[in-house]
């Protein structure tokens, strides 16, 4: 579990309970963190930091949010410089079909992608960076960012103060929900792409059989 690994964050500094908690929420999307530790545990921890007296609230949860944010713009940055390249990564392609499912979900609901992605660890690690790739306005995909980021970082936080040291159901119960929405966002980016596939398939204009030519009868025939 994730918190056994984080739980020494209840007995910090308040300063490294904020360092700790902003740089796994930075990490997440901008070098590709999330893949190993989802950023909403700690968040969830940074809350619980501050019932018992290790933190404040409210700096919590502006940290978690600028984090965020400033995180998935730097994710989002290194897709638009990067591009394809970025799929060519060794721990990319091994899983290039999920990758696949999110940058068509993200093809096809654009900015509000980018808002449903920050409730999924999965999609909160790349949907910047493919946002980055494709023609999808930084000014969109910031409104974006910022909407969802505000709602996940003071959402987390305060879920974490109000449940206080039960913490470990909480981050049980969130990691149900986001592998839950994962499955679901991608069941629809793969039943959009059939569906896609087969409307083109459709419209594409079906090719006649060529009439048979006959052959002229040879000389030696006639």
């Amino acid at each position: 579990m994730l918190s056994h690994l984080l739980a020494p964050l209840l007995h910090l500094a308040a300063w490294q309970v904020y360092l700790i908690v902003g740089g796994l929420a930075f990490g997440e999307a901008a070098v590709l963190l999330g893949f190993v530790v989802p950023g909403e545990t700690a968040v969830i921890l940074g809350g619980v930091a501050s019932r018992v007296g290790h933190a404040h609230l409210a700096v919590v949860v502006v940290v978690a949010v600028l984090a965020a944010v400033v995180g998935d713009s730097v994710g989002y940055e290194v897709g638009r410089v990067l591009g394809a390249r970025l799929l060519d990564l060794r721990a990319i392609h091994r899983r290039r079909a999920p990758f696949d499912a999110a940058r068509s979900f993200l093809e096809r609901y654009g900015a509000r992608a980018v808002f449903v992605g920050r409730f999924t660890a999965f999609l909160r690690a790349v949907v910047p960076g493919l946002a980055g790739m494709s023609n999808l306005s930084y000014r969109r995909f910031l409104l974006a960012n910022a909407s969802g980021g505000v709602i996940w970082g003071a959402g987390y936080a305060v879920l974490g103060y109000g449940i206080g040291t039960a913490y470990q159901r909480l981050e049980h119960y969130s990691t149900i929900g986001s592998s839950v929405l994962l499955v679901v966002v991608v069941a629809a980016a793969v039943a959009l792409r059939l569906r896609e596939r087969r409307r083109q398939q459709a419209a594409a204009p079906r090719r006649l059989p060529e009439p048979a030519v006959e052959a002229e009868p040879s000389a030696s025939t006639r």
